[in-house]
């Protein structure tokens, strides 16, 4: 992100736009730019939007980040939304999955199925389903790796009835015609619709949505013609909540929308299995039971377990600890670097610059 800020020192950027340029949720993007906020490497400008821009801080945070990593090899075409998930071999676990930007998903039990199989049930039978839990713990790799098909909204507290419907753009002649949006792209197409962060989407931009998953399956364009979109078989709709980031409301309308509600968790089984330092494994375990116990507000997820080895593979382990102390709250840092000083048996702090060469 501090590399985004950095291209235009002068640049505001959204938090919608960061999300969209770096492929994660907006609730995770949010987060990590408060988190530069409070450290001084980038400033907040602006309210409705929340808008960001660099500091002369963020310069330093960019040349810390981890190298950009060599484009993926490209590999065979995904499977469609109504193939079964894959067979495990005998003995052993169930192959992954291939996502969309060509990384793997490894799948994991679901009501005694793979839950990719389970998501393209529930799909089969027009279940919707919401996925809750913090950021970084897999819920959007899941319904990628789930439905091949997937148009994705990353919901915010900015988004508009016009971001799902659609609206009037001006054209190259300098005339106006009328864009759609990912609602009535995913209903005429048939697909599955992802809402990334729903929960931060005000209720009165919501409601535009409730229509077309009801019976009816119709929701009606005011602003072009009121023209009515009928969804076409396999639309189907699925949602994400991160219960802890800052203006997630699960309204009551919401929730009543999604029939099937699912906890996701990290799972430190398979970092572990994936060769993740086992220290760093030891110490994500330990924080997320005493995040569960009320002792601490942060624990690493999966996703930081996977960067957190990346950076020991460049950097070495012990800048990819310190990073693991600098990536903590604010409030939870002294805890995380106590944490990790005693799992180590070596002084841990943030990562930081030191003496000039």
């Amino acid at each position: 992100m501090a590399h985004i800020l950095t291209t235009n020192q002068t640049a505001k950027y959204t938090v919608t736009e960061l999300a969209k340029t770096l492929g994660h949720s907006g609730g995770a993007v949010g987060n990590a730019c408060e988190t530069l906020v409070a450290r001084g490497e980038a400033a907040r400008v602006g309210a409705k939007p929340r808008m960001y821009r660099a500091t002369p801080g963020t310069a330093a945070a960019a040349r810390r980040a981890l190298p950009p990593q060599p484009p993926p090899h490209p590999t065979p075409p995904a499977p469609t939304c109504a193939s079964a998930a894959p067979t495990p071999p005998p003995g052993g676990r169930p192959q992954p999955i291939t996502r969309p930007n060509g990384q793997q998903y490894h799948p994991r039990a679901l009501a005694e199925l793979q839950d990719v199989e389970a998501l393209r049930k529930l799909r089969e039978a027009g279940v919707a389903v919401l996925l809750y839990g913090p950021p970084g713990t897999g819920k959007t790799s899941l319904i990628e790796a789930a439905f091949p098909d997937l148009i994705t909204v990353a919901g915010d507290g900015d988004t508009t009835v016009g971001d799902l419907i659609g609206e009037y753009t001006q054209d190259e002649h300098g005339g106006y015609e009328f864009i759609y949006g990912p609602l009535v792209t995913a209903m005429r197409e048939g697909k599955a619709l992802l809402l990334d962060d729903a929960t931060l989407i005000s209720p009165k931009v919501l409601a535009a949505l409730y229509p077309a998953m009801d019976g009816r399956r119709q929701i009606q364009v005011k602003a072009h013609k009121g023209e009515t979109i009928t969804a076409a078989s396999g639309f189907y709709v699925i949602a994400g909540h991160n219960p802890g980031v800052h203006g997630a409301v699960l309204t009551e309308a919401l929730a009543s929308r999604f029939s099937v509600q699912i906890q996701v968790g990290s799972d430190y089984d398979l970092a572990a299995a994936l060769k993740i330092n086992r220290t760093a494994v030891r110490i994500a375990r330990h924080l997320a039971t005493s995040q569960q116990a009320g002792d601490v507000g942060w624990a690493p997820q999966l996703r930081e377990l996977i960067a957190f080895q990346k950076i020991a593979d460049v950097l070495g382990p012990d800048a990819a600890f310190a990073n693991l102390v600098g990536i903590a709250p604010l409030e939870d840092r002294d805890t995380v670097a106590g944490i990790v000083t005693k799992a180590t048996g070596r002084p841990a702090s943030a990562l930081a610059l030191g003496r000039q060469l």
